[in-house]
C-alpha cells in the first residue's frame, strides 16, 4: 500500500518534474494559461473568479489554490457577498 498522498504538495520540485516528463505539454499549458488569463473582454480578476468557481466544480486542489491566489492578487475580495478566503 502506497503512503504517498493523492495530491502531493505543489512546489518547485513537482513543477520541474512535470516540465521534464512532458516538456511540450507543459509549454502548451503555460501558453494556454497566459492567453486565457490575459486582459481582454473580461478583466483578469473576473477571469480568475470564474476559474475559482470552475476549480471547485472539478475539485482540483491545485486549481483552487492557484486561482484563489491569482484572484486575490488581481483584487478580488468576495464572491456573491461571501469573502474569498485564501486557500492554503
Amino acid at each position: 500500500m502506497s503512503t504517498s498522498p493523492v495530491y502531493p504538495q505543489a512546489d518547485r520540485e513537482l513543477t520541474q518534474m512535470r516540465q521534464s516528463h512532458a516538456p511540450s505539454q507543459f509549454a502548451a499549458f503555460q501558453q494556454f494559461s497566459q492567453q486565457a488569463f490575459a486582459k481582454g473582454a473580461l478583466d483578469v480578476r473576473t477571469k480568475q473568479l470564474i476559474a475559482v468557481a470552475v476549480a471547485h466544480v472539478t475539485q482540483c486542489p491545485y486549481c483552487i489554490r492557484g486561482h484563489t491566489k491569482a484572484a486575490l492578487k488581481a483584487g478580488a475580495r468576495s464572491v456573491g457577498g461571501r469573502r474569498l478566503l485564501r486557500s492554503t
